[in-house]
């Protein structure tokens, strides 16, 4: 199997299907360590896949732990631990990006995957006759040497960008939301804190008028004497393209206390930013023997704009689907076992996603969303119901009675 893109969502994938004994090639069009635009904050979703790939999460081998959430805004200041659930830990972690990538990669290749770095795929190879992909044109290496590798059944997980699926015909569906998300590093004090923090109001304190714009801010101490800062905004408003959201998030940092350090004096590298393509903004799943994982498939979270869960889970579901494609006898029988792969997704998260873009819509209105947070952050109880469904943290059964409330919405929620 091919697996194009060795990010969270292809390492996954490729560390299950070697697993399982199949023959996996992992191509990385860079070379590790190498930068990604993320928060660098992992929810106890994403825990659990890193448990479940055998990586050591300790804090000796460089992990940071956090306790849960904490949410400013509306003039409270609401700190709400990770649920205790069967289905998950009761913590997250921290870890930088060019870090963590490299941690599943190198993982993905201890379960037998053979990883190609520098490896830049430019063509899909499609059979003029089925019109199947039957594997994918490439440039190795700094000297770019063109190569060829065929295999009967290739994953896309190369990102939002993801230029295998567009080239195969799948284009991104406008009528699903993208975020966008612009961060940065600032040595810190507050570099040790084990909770991750999410402030629900973002200012743009610029003009003449404060003005409360669509998104939110977070701060999330790195452990090793930084913050990672930054700001996650919605395409849901009118300020999306009109406003530099690179000097958005320098105001913002300009308004916090001056001994949290996020000054420019204390910026340890570049302001970045990233798309977040959410609910599913790419379809179908599975064509013509490719498969799309994690942000080539649009599968970040509407609500809280977490995407490294579901590109891991989105990656072993994939890995499942193609060992038990594998199996079968026959080609028609394969196929069958393949295009069962979207409706899996979309049991498992299309309820869940449908409401999530209802919620965009909602907070895409800043009158909304400050009414929201000072009405909602004085209700403790409301608040821990609202971190379940923003984090999607439930128990599928044996469950409270949020659990319960949240599972049945997903469930009588249309799953597009």
């Amino acid at each position: 199997m091919i697996v194009v893109g060795a990010g969270p969502a292809g390492a996954t994938t490729a560390y299950h299907l070697a697993r399982s004994g199949l023959d996996v090639l992992l191509l990385e069009k860079t070379a590790f360590p190498r930068e990604k635009v993320c928060g660098d904050g992992l929810t106890p979703r994403a825990t659990k896949q890193l448990v479940a790939m055998g990586i050591d999460i300790s804090e000796e081998a460089g992990w940071l732990r956090n306790k849960g959430l904490r949410i400013i805004g509306g003039g409270h200041r609401l700190q709400l631990p990770w649920p205790e659930l069967a289905s998950y830990p009761d913590y997250g972690l921290v870890r930088r990006r060019d870090d963590f990538d490299e941690q599943l990669a190198r993982q993905a290749e201890k379960a037998g995957a053979r990883l190609h770095e520098r490896c830049n795929v430019t063509e899909p190879i499609v059979d003029e006759r089925t019109g199947h992909l039957t594997g994918v044109h490439a440039k190795l290496g700094e000297e770019k040497t063109p190569v060829t590798f065929h295999a009967p059944i290739v994953v896309a997980a190369d990102g939002n960008s993801t230029r295998l699926s567009l080239k195969m015909g799948l284009h991104r569906r406008e009528d699903r939301p993208m975020g966008v998300a612009v961060r940065t590093y600032f040595t810190s004090p507050r570099h040790d804190d084990d909770y991750l923090e999410s402030w629900l109001e973002l200012w743009d304190r610029r003009g003449a008028e404060d003005r409360l714009l669509p998104g939110y801010g977070w701060i999330f101490g790195m452990g090793d004497g930084t913050s990672n800062v930054g700001l996650g905004v919605l395409n849901t408003s009118a300020a999306f393209k009109e406003l530099d959201w690179r000097e958005v998030l320098k105001a913002w940092c300009a308004s916090m206390p001056e001994e949290w350090g996020y000054t420019p004096e204390n910026m340890t590298g570049p302001i970045r930013g990233a798309a977040l393509p959410m609910a599913f903004n790419r379809q179908p799943h599975y064509t013509r023997g490719l498969l799309l994982v994690g942000d080539a498939g649009g599968l970040v979270n509407p609500f809280n704009g977490e995407g490294i869960a579901y590109a891991m889970e989105s990656g072993a579901i994939a890995a499942e689907t193609i060992v038990q494609a594998h199996a079968r006898a026959t080609r028609a029988q394969r196929e069958l076992a393949l295009r069962r792969y979207p409706k899996v997704l979309k049991d498992t998260y299309g309820g869940y996603y449908t409401m999530g873009r209802a919620f965009v819509k909602l907070i895409g209105n800043p009158k909304v969303m400050k009414l929201a947070t000072e009405r909602g952050l004085s209700h403790p109880v409301l608040m821990r119901f609202t971190l379940k469904m923003l984090a999607n943290l439930t128990d599928p059964t044996g469950g409270d009675a949020m659990d319960r409330i949240i599972n049945g919405l997903t469930k009588v929620t249309p799953r597009a």
